[in-house]
């Protein structure tokens, strides 16, 4: 079967185009809400949702459970929509795709028997943040229903760029206009993290009242205003790669209720402005400088001076690291505090992985 993006999935589930089994693959939280809202849009009616829409855990709930719920017939609307979450609890119980029938689980072998003679009335969804390749779940599962990856991808630019245009969508399905400038600095800042990004446009919406329109100032005030010092204060420590003292701020930062990931996206947008001050002349005024970094004065004359502390291959490095870590965190990772701190100990690191190249 098919791998599709959101976009094609929307598209083609709009279309009444019938699909029978799909796997929604990847960590973003906005994604995959926007697929499930869609997908449950186009085949339940409204008033029928009660009956018509189910969800299990792969993880508490017997696959038998799952699957008669599946071939059982929905009350009072002509078709069912069965959400599967953690499916990746599964992984593994059918062993590696080039091994012989003996290494096959039950498991495997009766979702595949199901998705071989789906029920016409039912669609099923199964959901997972990875499942590794080598097995015989993914190959099972790729080979049988529709794959819709809920990721915005890894290429950072790329990223940033789609994030930008879902976070205007995302705006005017609030009801307010979110300003070119403004959606791509708040992309940028949040990491291109579409969940946190719809979380702080509800925020900005309301802070910006009867205007309806949502500016640059508003975000540099609401959304960075509120992170940038203590990120900049970390910045320091990590110039001069004062690794003790820098995990004594971490600690100190995530007392206070500060959030790995959105910690994570301030650092990689701190990274991203201080790569681009790096381009600047030295000679700017701290409003030169603020209109190229598209940020105020106070922060861009911030920039300009972290800028020349730091290496560029360090600052390349460190924003692999910072994807890296990102990565782990939307995963779910057990340990985001752990995850935070080898992240700390990979940028305060003695030599970057590009300068001993």
């Amino acid at each position: 079967m098919p791998t599709l993006a959101v976009e094609k999935f929307i598209e083609r589930i709009t279309k009444g185009k019938p699909v029978p089994g799909v796997l929604l693959l990847g960590s973003d939280a906005y994604l995959r809400d926007l697929c499930r809202t869609r997908l449950v849009e186009a085949c339940v009616p409204a008033d029928a949702r009660d009956w018509g829409v189910s969800r299990f855990s792969a993880a508490s709930d017997s696959l038998d459970r799952i699957l008669a719920r599946a071939q059982t017939l929905p009350m009072l609307t002509p078709r069912q929509v069965v959400f599967v979450e953690d499916v990746d609890a599964w992984q593994g119980r059918g062993g590696k795709a080039d091994q012989g029938d003996s290494n096959e689980d039950s498991t495997v072998k009766e979702l595949a028997a199901y998705l071989d003679d789906p029920a016409p009335f039912t669609v099923l969804v199964l959901e997972a943040g990875t499942l590794d390749k080598r097995l015989r779940l993914f190959k099972t599962l790729s080979e049988k229903v529709l794959v819709v990856l809920v990721e915005l991808g890894e290429n950072p630019e790329e990223r940033i760029s789609l994030a930008t245009a879902l976070a205007q969508e995302i705006a005017g399905e609030m009801g307010v206009k979110l300003l070119g400038d403004a959606a791509e600095e708040l992309s940028e800042c949040s990491n291109g993290d579409l969940a946190r990004i719809r979380t702080e446009i509800s925020k900005l919406a309301t802070y910006a009242a009867e205007r309806r329109s949502i500016t640059l100032a508003d975000v540099e005030a609401l959304v960075i205003s509120a992170r940038k010092y203590s990120v900049w204060q970390l910045a320091d420590l990590l110039a001069t790669r004062e690794r003790s003292r820098a995990l004594e701020f971490l600690d100190s930062l995530l007392r206070e209720g500060e959030q790995p990931a959105g910690l994570v996206g301030a650092l990689a947008w701190m990274y991203r402005k201080l790569l681009e001050a790096q381009d600047l002349s030295p000679h700017l005024s701290g409003w030169q400088a603020a209109r190229a970094l598209s940020m105020r004065a106070d922060t861009a004359e911030l920039a300009l001076r972290q800028s020349r502390k730091i290496p560029r291959a360090q600052l390349l490095d460190g924003l692999a690291a910072l994807y890296e870590a990102d990565s782990r965190l939307k995963s779910g990772a057990a340990n985001p505090r752990a995850v935070m701190e080898f992240l700390v100990a990979r940028l305060t690191c003695t030599q970057s992985a590009s300068a001993a190249g």
